[in-house]
């Protein structure tokens, strides 16, 4: 008797095809994302995913158009960058950023980040950020968000112990759905103590997302949540 397959968890985000890519975007998808795209299965073996060792590695769910990405990457070398985007336009203009500036630390997963997630080693993350995620801001879709128990284990494990998870939000209800799911839990402590702390921090790279919501006038959230230390044995 064959086992019933397990459950395919909900997509957390939208349409994964816009627009006809533009040649050079195209170029890049088919040349040099095969050469940065992770290894397909298994256990992530994060020494020996870049060229050269690295103090730390950060994650970034969702980079959209990859602007914060590639500055970030370009401003830490010494820094491993993975980036996951499932939306193939996002993809193909982070590979021009990453081809532009020459940047040999980054590695991208073009699908769910929840399966890279599920493949990285323990406490291997010192960072990770989630910048204006689809807030799915219909009731009924509420169960889409990123956010979400199973997902916030899934970061628990993969953070270091004093690691950062770094969210933000032009959407009021999703960055208070966020609190909510991480308040009480004893693996994380918010970082937001004050009004200030839920600001743009100073040394902050904005996306064209952003960009574009506060030239909407739209208010946005900014607050970082610190894995805590464990407890031995646990």
């Amino acid at each position: 008797m064959t086992a019933d397959p397990a459950p395919r968890p909900l997509r957390t985000f939208g349409r994964r095809r816009g627009h006809r890519l533009r040649q050079t975007r195209s170029t890049l998808v088919e040349t040099l994302l095969p050469v940065l795209r992770l290894p397909p299965v298994g256990l992530i073996d994060l020494d020996a995913l870049f060229p050269a060792p690295k103090r730390a590695v950060w994650l970034e769910i969702g980079f959209g158009g990859g602007e914060h990405l590639a500055t970030q990457a370009a401003a830490h070398p010494d820094v491993g960058f993975i980036g996951c985007e499932v939306y193939i336009d996002g993809v193909g203009s982070l590979l021009r950023h990453i081809d532009r500036l020459g940047l040999e630390n980054v590695r991208v997963h073009d699908g769910d980040a929840r399966e890279v997630l599920a493949r990285l080693p323990d406490a291997s993350l010192q960072r990770v950020y989630l910048l204006f995620p689809d807030p799915w801001p219909k009731a009924r879709h509420h169960k889409r968000r990123f956010i979400s128990p199973s997902a916030l284990d899934m970061l628990s494990r993969v953070l270091t112990d004093g690691g950062l998870l770094i969210f933000a939000s032009d959407h009021a209800d999703y960055a208070h759905w966020t609190l909510e799911n991480l308040t009480g839990r004893p693996d994380f402590q918010c970082l937001a103590g004050t009004p200030d702390d839920w600001r743009r921090p100073a040394d902050w790279v904005e996306s064209r997302y952003e960009a574009k919501a506060r030239t909407a006038g739209a208010r946005c959230f900014y607050v970082q949540f610190q894995r805590q230390e464990r407890t031995p044995g646990l």
